[in-house]
């Protein structure tokens, strides 16, 4: 059964991160995520989680958009190490890794082969600690002009020759729509080295309902997939965040 994971990055932007989590539980959800956690007071999240009893499914590494800029993979190698231990203390055990924006003259398969070489180091000690490595392409069109990584066959490109139950791939269906579109033949495809969802509607990365894309569809056809955890819900709500969410459980 695929359920939601409720990104707080995104919602109640006003608002302390403990709050933004016993809102999500109110509201029914049974998870959350969030982006990078050194700015986070991680004390207030744990005693949230401990009142609500909500799961947090993943979060960002630190340093995180910085693979393709080093040479030398020890940083991201640490920051496995670090971010692991504090994945742990709130009861996540994965790991968003997006590599950073296109290096300047260098070609794509030049990176890849480094990015290549720094996964297989940050796999084995994401095996050695317990986490999952999931790295996450992203669109150059809209958000992020110049990322290097953008679409699912390159990410499942570097999956397969890492060749590691710890690392896989998170298939952002906002960002994937606005790069490539073909989303369920996509997502059906390479559902073997999926590791995470997150969804957002098109176009503006607003609720799921309304845009172009049909989710009651995809939610489907992940469903007959192999894939078994959560959709993270990373979108800006256009209707207020409680009504945003509660449509959203709709479609479910």
């Amino acid at each position: 059964m695929v359920e939601f994971s409720v990104c707080i990055e995104m919602f109640w932007r006003d608002l302390p991160m403990d709050e933004r989590i016993r809102r999500v539980a109110a509201l029914g959800f049974k998870a959350f995520e969030f982006w990078g956690w050194k700015d986070k007071n991680l004390d207030a999240i744990r005693a949230a989680q401990d009142q609500t009893g909500l799961a947090m499914s993943v979060m960002c590494i630190e340093p995180n958009f910085a693979m393709t800029d080093r040479a030398d993979d020890k940083t991201m190698v640490e920051g496995v190490v670090s971010s692991a231990a504090v994945a742990h203390s709130l009861g996540c055990s994965s790991l968003i890794v997006v590599p950073g924006n296109a290096p300047a003259n260098e070609s794509f398969e030049i990176t890849r082969r480094r990015i290549v070489r720094a996964f297989k180091r940050m796999a084995q000690t994401a095996e050695e600690h317990s986490v999952r490595l999931v790295i996450e392409p992203l669109n150059p069109l809209v958000d992020h002009k110049g990322i290097w990584l953008t679409t699912l066959a390159q990410a499942a490109d570097i999956v397969e020759e890492v060749d590691s139950p710890h690392v896989k791939i998170l298939c952002d269906l906002y960002h994937q729509q606005v790069t490539e579109g073909n989303l369920i033949a996509n997502l059906t495809r390479y559902a073997p080295w999926i590791g995470h969802f997150h969804a957002a509607g098109v176009p503006g990365r607003h609720e799921l309902v309304g845009g172009e894309l049909d989710y009651r569809a995809i939610l489907a056809a992940i469903k007959k997939t192999s894939y078994t955890g959560y959709v993270g819900l990373e979108f800006s709500p256009s209707i207020g965040e409680e009504a945003a969410l509660q449509q959203a459980l709709t479609l479910l």
